[in-house]
């Protein structure tokens, strides 16, 4: 064999195996080919992002305690310290943290920071569950923290926010259609003749229940959350 016909073939032993090396590379990665250092701070949010709606627990919205917040939604970044977040227990990163006063922090989690994104996500957080979430994450950091209290008697709900949700989660399976002579959701007439003895009366019998509606509607939250979810009701009917 000529020394240029070895040439060429030495040639396409070495491009043959360069191209099964980097098949070989795409099939273990999947295809993928990230650059975790060049990765914009918006790109690092939408991976960390979780999915939809947060399923922080089976706890009605606005009644999820600290700790059901951090275990479905946090965990995912501060469970290991990760996108520069400071990890659950770690003293020396929470300190800092902690220095800057609970106003910044829970403003921080409320709005985003760096790569984390508002409410870490979970859009459908309340406020209060967030900064409970900040309470339980920064306690376990080293601060003394006080969680807002869940639901309790007299505890203030809004119902254009807590409202709304217990409404799209618990209310709207009959009141959305006036389903078993349930007065419908947006219906004026329906509403006023109801809402005519007064808002207290009306909770009163809601709470205890009245024809084919079990007690609260099934909600199983505090009064107060309940009295919000009427009111969303009530103020969406006028």
């Amino acid at each position: 064999m000529a020394p240029g016909q070895i040439i060429k073939v030495l040639i396409g032993v070495v491009v043959g195996l360069v191209v099964a090396i980097w098949l070989l590379a795409k099939l273990a990665t999947g295809g993928y080919n990230v650059d975790a250092e060049v990765m914009t701070k918006e790109a690092v949010a939408a991976r960390l992002k979780p999915v939809g709606e947060s399923k922080a627990s089976d706890a009605p919205p606005g009644m999820r305690n600290g700790e059901q917040v951090f275990k479905a939604i946090c965990i995912s970044c501060h469970g290991q310290g990760l996108a520069g977040s400071p990890k659950f227990g770690d003293a020396a990163a929470w300190g800092p943290r902690i220095a800057k006063g609970w106003d910044t922090l829970t403003q921080h989690a409320l709005q985003g920071f760096n790569a984390m994104p508002a409410k870490g996500g979970a859009a459908d957080l309340t406020d209060d569950e967030v900064k409970r979430a900040v309470a339980y994450m920064g306690n376990a950091g080293g601060a003394k923290f006080t969680e807002p209290p869940v639901g309790g008697a007299g505890a203030p709900a809004d119902p254009a926010v807590v409202g709304k949700k217990i409404y799209e989660t618990v209310c709207t399976n009959c009141h959305a259609a006036g389903v078993a002579g349930a007065p419908k959701f947006g219906d004026k007439a329906a509403w006023a003749e109801r809402t005519k003895v007064g808002l207290d009366e009306v909770q009163k019998i809601a709470t205890k229940g009245l024809n084919a509606m079990p007690p609260k509607g099934g909600f199983a939250g505090s009064d107060a959350e309940f009295r919000a979810a009427i009111e969303y009701m009530v103020n969406n009917s006028k």
